[in-house]
Formats: structure tokens, C-alpha cells, sequence
């Protein structure tokens, strides 16, 4: 499966999230540390949800970029 996250820049790392796992983050100090740690907590989140017999939830969202002129 294939989770949409977040990327989002702090002040001194990035942290990310997924979309549709309420509760799945990650922090790292580059954008590439932020990728590994984000597959990590997401395949953490989905064993959580198997191992408490909830439903996986079917990846849904997308991810787009619209231009602005200002």
C-alpha cells in the first residue's frame, strides 16, 4: 500500500504526517530521515491497528500542487 504524508519544514528539522492515519507522525532532521522514520511509524500504526482488530484504513488521499499567480 501506498500512504500520502505531509512534509511540512519546522524551524530546525521537518516533520510529517499521514493523511489518512489520524495519529501517524514523524520528525527528522532532513527530508530523506523523514521519509525512513515516516515508513517506520506508518508500518508501527498498521500492526497497532491488526493487533487491536481495527480496520486498515484503505489509502484515499492525493496530493496536488495548484499554481497561484499573485
Amino acid at each position: 500500500m501506498r500512504y500520502a504524508i505531509v512534509i511540512e519544514k519546522a524551524e530546525g528539522n521537518y516533520s510529517a504526517y499521514a493523511p489518512d492515519l489520524p495519529g501517524c507522525v514523524a520528525t527528522g532532521a532532513s527530508i530523506e530521515e523523514i521519509g525512513t522514520h515516516m515508513q517506520e511509524a506508518i508500518a508501527f500504526h498498521l500492526e497497532g491497528l491488526r493487533e487491536d482488530g481495527a480496520i486498515i484504513p484503505t489509502p484515499s488521499s492525493r496530493v496536488e500542487y495548484i499554481e497561484v499567480t499573485v
